[in-house]
């Protein structure tokens, strides 16, 4: 099996079987390793990967890595696939392929308090190669990549696309802020100006990401960072 090259400024570290990358990063960026590192375990049917940030900023901010990173996965998958093939982002972090799920992004970071600079921030991904349940035509809202006419997109080769467009949007970010990479984060999400819940609509979002919805005359904000998993 090929394994990905990373670019200079990231690491990998590939596990294997059963073990789940976000844990390890999360064990590992609590021992202290390097921010750019890249835990991630191939799989005949799914992919998953992490990757250990070291924040300069408030968490409240730092949460701008997960959009980073979805976009930069949106961007990678989308040079990678068949152009017929669409690929959009739920705000929760749930990855759809051609209008069904086919992945997910988790986060987690050694704090919670959104005002406080965290030590480290580990955001992940996993992505469901091909399907294995007995008859997927029971499930049309889920789906998987090799299904999806992906076929001949590799797993290392998904991988290093998604580190270089994750580092092309970091470093863009680092230089102009939010609102470039908010501009094609909304364009990515599902459900904008849709019903949210029982009562809400999906507004959009506000400039740090925090999901908008309007109940009746109220309009109320969920930040990013209710997104963050408990260590």
């Amino acid at each position: 099996m090929n394994l990905p090259v990373f670019p200079p400024l990231l690491t990998g570290h590939p596990v294997q079987g059963g073990e789940d990358p976000f844990d390890r990063a999360q064990a590992m960026a609590a021992l202290g390793c390097d921010a750019g590192t890249v835990v991630y375990n191939i799989q005949a049917d799914r992919l998953r990967v992490a990757i250990v940030f070291a924040p300069e900023v408030p968490l409240q901010d730092a949460m701008a890595m997960l959009p980073l990173c979805a976009v930069g996965f949106q961007n990678a998958l989308g040079a990678l696939a068949p152009p017929e093939v669409a690929v959009h982002l739920g705000w929760d972090g749930l990855i759809c392929v051609n209008g069904a799920k086919c992945g997910m992004f988790r986060t987690a970071a050694s704090g919670r308090d959104p005002g406080q600079e965290p030590d480290w921030l580990v955001v992940s991904w996993e992505l469901a190669l091909l399907q294995t349940g007995d008859d997927p035509g029971k499930t049309p809202d889920v789906t998987a990549l090799y299904d999806e006419g992906c076929a001949d997109v590799s797993a290392a080769q998904l991988v290093e696309s998604w580190s270089r467009h994750m580092l092309t949007w970091l470093n863009r970010w680092q230089e102009d802020g939010n609102a470039p990479l908010h501009g094609e984060w909304m364009g990515l999400l599902r459900g904008v100006g849709e019903p949210y819940g029982e009562t809400g609509v999906f507004l959009g979002t506000d400039e740090r990401f925090g999901m908008l919805i309007r109940d009746g005359d109220e309009t109320r904000l969920r930040p990013l960072t209710e997104l963050l998993e408990n260590r």
